[in-house]
Order: C-alpha cells, then structure tokens, then sequence
C-alpha cells in the first residue's frame, strides 16, 4: 500500500505523538509498505529521508502546552503537493483537528483518510469553536482510532460516533534488552528514582516530585533523583539545589540513553496532574523493568491495570506521593507481583501488534474506498428501468 503519515507537531521538538509518527512508519517501510511522512521541521532538523518537511513552526498554545505547529500558505501548497505526488492509498492523520498541517490534510486529501486522536479533553473550547472549520473534513475520514478510552471519550463528546481504540505502540523489546549505566543503578540504600518530561510544563509534575524529595530523603537519606527532560525550571532547580548530589539534572537525553535511564533506575515517577489520555514513558518504563509510580489519573490507572502493574498515588499530592515512594522501596515482594504482570501486560502495547490492527484498519478502509470506485456492472433490470 502507498500510505501517507501526516503528524502536526514539529520534528523539531520530541514528543508523544511525533514519535508514534515515526515509530509507525519504520514498522510498516520494515514491512515492505511504501510510507511517506509529512510534519512541520526546520531547514536546518535532521529529519528521515522518507520525511517531507511543511516548513518551520511556531509556538502556539494549544491543548494545555505550548504545541509548536506549522500553517499558513506556505504549508497549505507543500500540503498539497505532497499529497498530489504521493498517489497514496490511505492517508493516516494524527490529530486532525489540530490547527497545523492535520487539518490542511484533512481539506485538501482526496485520498480515504484515517484518522487517529491522541489528546483527551473533556470540555474543549478550541474544539468547540474550531467545529464549523472542520465539519466538512469530518466527511473525508472513513475510519477513527483513538489511543485511549480518554481519547475515544473526546472525540465521542466532541464530534458524535465513535472511534477504534489501538493504544501507542512500544518496541518493548528494545527496551527489556537495553543495558543500564552504571552510574545511574541504584542499590537497596542508595535506590534511584527518575523523572522524564519537560520541566516547565506544570502539568508533568515535576513540582510535586519536587516537594516529595525532602520527605522521602528523611526515610531513604541515600536516595538519588535523576531529573531528564528539556525547559527551564530555574524555580524548581533552586529549591532543590539544598539537596546537592541527591538531585541531578540529566537535561534532554537521547532515546538510547533514555532506554539506558529506564533500565537502570528502581523506580520511574510519573507525577502528571493532568491532560495526558495515555503514558507511553510509563509502558517504556515497565518494559525497561523499572518500578513505575503514577499519578491516579484515568489513563495512567488504565495503563497500570489500577495498580497492579504499577504503584498509584493521589493525583498532585506531594505527601501521598513520598509515602508511595516508601512502600514501593520496601515492598519488594508487592514490586515482584507488580514486575511480573507488567511483563505481559506490555505486550498489548508492542509495534508488531499495534501495527497489525492499524494495518487492518488500512485495509478495510482502502477495500471500501475501491469498491466504492468500481461502476457496477448494469444488469438487465438496471437496463429495463432506465429505458422503459
């Protein structure tokens, strides 16, 4: 099949959805698909040869964070061209509604469209005011898909129907056999706990794992906290600056060192307060083998099969957090438990099976679309009717 990716945000910047882009489209060229990609990046970003660039982006607020997304005339003719010279057989938009390329596509594809939707929202204003614009593109998707129940919720409440739930994809795999760092395993007395995401987002949290430190350094006094993401939190780094060596800052780390930090640390903490439908660094951690603590939000309790791959805390709840923290340090019969069902319970979000039912949803779309375009062959009755 000839398959057109388009992904919203900018390749300038990681993030969730970027990488399930990218992800998705080295699992289908690996089996023998014909895949393009089309997502804002800058001249000067090293992008993936089968990566077509809809020019710079800019920063825009948008679903909570500051997203940054490419529109405007220039990106409306590259849009144009690329789905013109592609000749594809499904395109696959990811977010369609986000005011970036997704919706460029969305007016401009002539081609069966699929879309996925990654963000939960339950009341959203953008949305809401951005329906009319949309309204016509809603006709060109034949097919929805949505990572999560969340995600499923908001486009139910957004936009009517219902949609597919294939969750983010993982290579599992590559994570279970990524060699750790020495420096950054820990021990029974000197156990080590990591953070991953931006650090001036405030709903990733770091600030309420930031006020849990002291607390769980009274009970642990060896404990390290490894500190990885990009942003500025100059706040936040001041205030931990007290502990010295106890708190390090990684800064942005590359995914291989980032496989290398899951599976070197006790625990993963995934202090978000909210705006996340699912938790892909929660199914790496778990598949890297690292205890996870989370946040009780929807999507990560659904992840963590509620609590039972993972230990949960109150959501923004600094003190429950550093209790948490505690059990998952000493309970190491109730970590083993939680271990051992992660380890299966991952493979539902593995490539290949992700990819298997994302194919299948190609297929069954790019088979309508053909017999859509077949003419049907007139019959005798046919004939009769319209020359009586």
């Amino acid at each position: 099949m000839r398959i057109g990716l388009v992904c919203p945000y900018s390749f300038d910047m990681p993030g969730g959805v970027q990488f399930h882009v990218r992800d998705l489209a080295e699992k289908l060229l690996e089996q023998g698909e014909s895949v393009q990609v089309l997502a804002p990046a800058d001249e000067r970003t090293e992008i993936p040869d089968y990566v077509t660039s809809s020019g710079g982006a800019l920063p825009v607020r948008y679903n909570g964070s500051v997203a940054r997304l490419s529109f405007g005339p220039v990106a409306a003719a590259r849009t144009q061209r690329w789905l013109a010279g592609g000749e594809f057989d499904v395109v696959h938009i990811h977010e369609p509604f986000a005011p970036s390329v997704s919706l460029i596509a969305l007016r401009q594809a002539e081609a069966p469209v699929v879309a996925t939707f990654h963000s939960a929202q339950t009341r959203s204003r953008a949305l809401q005011a951005a329906y009319p614009l949309v309204r016509p593109g809603l006709e060109r998707i034949r097919a929805r898909i949505a990572v999560s129940e969340d995600a499923r919720s908001t486009v139910v409440d957004h936009l009517g129907g219902d949609a597919v739930i294939i969750p983010n994809g993982v290579f599992t795999r590559r994570f279970a056999q990524a060699r750790g760092e020495q420096e950054w395993v820990g021990s029974a007395e000197e156990p080590t706990i990591a953070f991953l995401g931006r650090l001036d987002e405030p709903r990733k949290g770091l600030h309420v794992l930031a006020t849990a430190v002291p607390m769980v350094l009274q009970r642990h006094p060896g404990a390290r906290f490894l500190i990885a993401g990009q942003g500025d939190a100059a706040p936040v780094r001041a205030d931990l600056a007290h502990y010295g060596a106890a708190v390090q800052f990684l800064g942005g780390i590359s995914e291989r060192s980032k496989s290398a930090l899951l599976s070197s640390v006790d625990l993963y903490i995934a202090p978000q307060t909210g705006g996340e439908s699912f938790g892909i660094v929660i199914v790496e951690a778990l598949s890297a083998g690292a205890g996870v603590i989370a946040s009780d939000l929807p999507a990560f309790q659904r992840v963590l099969d509620g609590g039972r791959s993972g230990y949960l805390f109150r959501t923004g709840d600094a003190a429950h957090l550093s209790e948490v923290i505690d059990e998952a340090l000493t309970d190491t019969d109730g970590r083993l438990r939680r271990h051992e069902h992660a380890r299966e319970a991952v493979r539902r979000y593995d490539w290949d099976t992700v990819t298997a039912q994302i194919r299948e949803v190609y297929q069954m779309v790019a088979e309508a679309a053909q017999v859509q375009a077949t003419p049907r062959r007139p019959n005798l009755r046919d004939w009769l009717g319209r020359n009586r």
